[in-house]
């Protein structure tokens, strides 16, 4: 029988294995739990530049990026935007409905045509009374958040304006990139405003440390993609 998922993405959007029963969150559910999940999940197909969700919004839907990708980005109180992460198909979004504030920090906006599989607050309370051993999973999932978190701020900590910026390239094609004959690709546009925040340097800068990262080799733009020729994914 064809996934739900499959019929609403068609042939446009390529769709990721995972499954809202595959990941850690749900990994000691009873497969009667887990069918029932999927059954009652709220699927969303949404096109190139869609927001999925406002910064200040109620945060009361959390959701599975089933195909496409998503950029994370929060507004300053200057008005500047500031990228904060870009999430791949397997990857959620939307985690901040297990806290108690109430509203999204960021927004989410699609980097492609992208499928989402998703609960409601609603739903996973359910989940959370018929089943604690959730919350532990949840506990687990957050320390590994924290080391990540610690890794940028050590990338952010670095003066050479190059090695940041090819720090945070590297970062970006562990979780986003595919092989290619000239190494690793990223697929999809990272402009020098993403780069630029990402990297926490003015855009100038990024202009300039890409050119260098060119002309030292360890970078090629190939149309819309970007190339890390040296790198390997661990």
């Amino acid at each position: 029988m064809t996934c739900l998922c499959e019929q609403i993405a068609g042939e446009d959007i390529e769709l990721s294995q995972v499954c809202l029963g595959n990941l850690w969150i749900f990994q000691d559910l009873n497969p009667s739990d887990i069918a029932a999940l999927n059954q009652k999940a709220l699927r969303k197909k949404m096109a190139k530049g869609s927001i999925l969700f406002r910064q200040g919004d109620t945060a009361d839907e959390m959701f599975l990026i089933k195909g496409g990708r998503m950029k994370l980005s929060k507004i300053l109180e200057d008005g500047s935007e500031l990228t904060l992460d870009i999430r791949k198909a397997g990857d959620f979004v939307g985690e901040n409905m297990f806290s108690d504030e109430g509203k999204y920090p960021v927004s989410a906006i699609c980097l492609q045509d992208t499928l989402t599989c998703g609960f409601t607050r609603s739903q996973f309370e359910q989940l959370i009374t018929d089943n604690p051993k959730v919350s532990l999973q949840i506990i687990r999932n957050l320390s590994n958040r924290i080391s990540w978190l610690t890794s940028r701020v050590g990338n952010l900590a670095i003066t050479n304006i190059e090695d940041r910026l090819y720090g945070v390239l590297c970062s970006v094609a562990q979780e986003h990139g595919t092989k290619s004959s000239q190494g690793i690709a990223i697929q999809f546009p990272l402009t020098h405003e993403d780069l630029s925040f990402l990297t926490g340097a003015h855009r100038v800068s990024i202009t300039r440390a890409m050119k260098t990262l060119k002309n030292a080799g360890k970078i090629i733009h190939d149309g819309r993609k970007l190339i890390l020729p040296t790198f390997k994914v661990a």
